[in-house]
């Protein structure tokens, strides 16, 4: 059974400051916004260097950003259908999930109001397919790449995604 994995520590509620000269700051919460995501870890385990593919994408600031593959689930999709499928169109690799790896959740600021993100992880066995991003139909991932899972962490952009490498690499014997 997979361990849960830590949430990311909560930061204090954003909020936007409006007022003019002499007049007392006003402070309102900013509107909140709640996302679901699902993605995770998919593992070629025919290599013995166990690669994992992860994806890049451009943040806001246009900084190259190596994350694992994730979406929003469509329709009637639930969070293990979502990461199948998201995984799939990101990276162009099929996988059959193993186990659940836990969720993260994070807080972030966009367009006027405040998003926070439940990410559900899943641990998954590639099936097939080859490396490509041009299956994206969101045109997010800008790069794809098979990195060995000892060398995942390092690649890891975020510390909570790099959390759910090690938790990969930890419990993955459990499933070779």
């Amino acid at each position: 059974m997979a361990h849960p994995v830590p949430s990311a520590p909560k930061r204090t509620p954003l909020t936007a400051s409006m007022g003019g000269a002499g007049a007392h700051p006003v402070h309102a919460a900013l509107p909140t916004v709640e996302e679901v995501s699902a993605g995770g870890i998919v593992v070629d385990s025919s290599s013995p260097e166990l690669p994992v593919a992860i994806i890049a994408r451009l943040n806001r600031g246009g900084r190259l950003e190596w994350c694992l593959p994730k979406g929003h689930p469509e329709n009637e999709e639930d969070s293990r259908e979502a990461a199948v499928r998201e995984i799939a169109e990101e990276t162009g690799i099929d996988g059959r999930i193993l186990t659940a790896l836990g969720s993260i959740d994070y807080w972030f600021t966009v367009s006027g109001h405040r998003v926070h993100k439940t990410v559900h992880h899943f641990l998954l066995a590639a099936t097939g397919g080859h490396l490509t991003i041009d299956n994206d139909p969101d045109h997010e991932a800008v790069d794809v790449a098979w990195v060995p899972l000892a060398d995942l962490g390092k690649r890891l952009s975020f510390p909570n995604e790099r959390r759910i490498a090690d938790l990969a690499r930890e419990i993955l014997p459990r499933y070779l």
